[in-house]
């Protein structure tokens, strides 16, 4: 008797996501489009690269030694080759996972919101989740700011960041970062919050950051008890960086209006000293071993 399969030729885990990598252009991912270039879409390392994962567990992945990533690592393949809402659905799946539910939180790029990001080239932008987990980030805004891979994944987030609760806690930025109001940034990220609880009631990874930083932040706590409910505000912040000198930035938040996905974008006004700093840090970067 032959033997039964369950998952038809070409569609396992590992043919997947080597068919979403095969169709995706460099350029799409904002990569240098190299004209002596064999492979059409990505390659292995390079996928792995803006996953954040390794090369081997790529391949391990695509031949199928490995069938189970976790949670995180599939949310940020997803991302990394842009994947729709379906098709990331369906990567959860093969994986073993449930998909994320309404009422959660969503850390998935939209694949048009991908297109517009990589068209902003270096200007230093991020995305941040409903909750403030940073979920994307550019090379100017980990020039500008120090690369969020130096912080463990549960430290990305600017809120846990902003108000810590951990003595020894690493900061979001690698060096000094400060507001021309931090008091009304401080009220502008509680409030953001609690409108985030209303809009997500079911999704565990906010409830825990509240009740994380309520019970060991006493400012955030006592902007909580006040129980206003705001939108994001524009905020002017100095950035100390180490190899141009202080840079003066505005800093804006888009916010989209299905995701409560945060952009968040640094630009300098045009034809300052600012601005030049700004550009600068992009091409001499940090310091090597630089840190706050």
């Amino acid at each position: 008797m032959e033997s039964m399969t369950t998952t038809p030729p070409g569609a396992g885990l590992g043919a997947m996501i080597r068919t979403w990598r095969n169709r995706l252009p460099p350029s799409a991912a904002g990569l240098p489009v190299v004209r002596k270039r064999r492979a059409v879409g990505l390659r292995r390392e390079e996928l792995a690269d803006l996953a954040g994962v390794s090369v081997d567990y790529v391949v391990r992945l695509e031949q199928g030694r490995a069938t189970t990533p976790s949670a995180s690592v599939v949310a940020s393949l997803a991302r990394a080759l842009q994947l729709s809402t379906a098709e990331r659905d369906h990567l959860y799946r093969l994986a073993q996972i449930v998909p994320p539910a309404d009422g959660t939180i969503c850390d998935h790029l939209p694949p048009g919101m991908q297109r517009v990001l990589v068209r902003l080239g270096d200007v230093p932008v991020a995305v941040f989740a409903a909750d403030w987990q940073l979920v994307w980030w550019n090379h100017g805004w980990a020039a500008l700011l120090g690369d969020p891979l130096a912080s463990p994944p549960r430290m990305r987030n600017f809120a846990r960041d902003r108000f810590p609760v951990d003595v020894d806690h690493t900061p979001l930025a690698l060096w000094p970062v400060t507001e021309t109001d931090p008091d009304t940034a401080d009220a502008a990220l509680v409030s953001d919050l609690r409108r985030a609880t209303g809009r997500f009631p079911r999704d565990s990874r906010l409830a825990a950051l509240v009740r994380d930083l309520n019970a060991g932040n006493e400012r955030f706590a006592e902007l909580w008890a006040t129980g206003e409910v705001t939108a994001n505000r524009e905020v002017h912040k100095r950035v100390d960086h180490p190899s141009v000198g202080p840079v003066t930035v505005d800093c804006d938040v888009l916010t989209d209006g299905d995701t409560e996905l945060k952009i968040v974008i640094m630009t300098a006004a045009p034809g300052s000293e600012d601005e030049t700093k700004l550009q600068l840090t992009t091409v001499v970067g940090p310091p090597a071993g630089t840190r706050n």
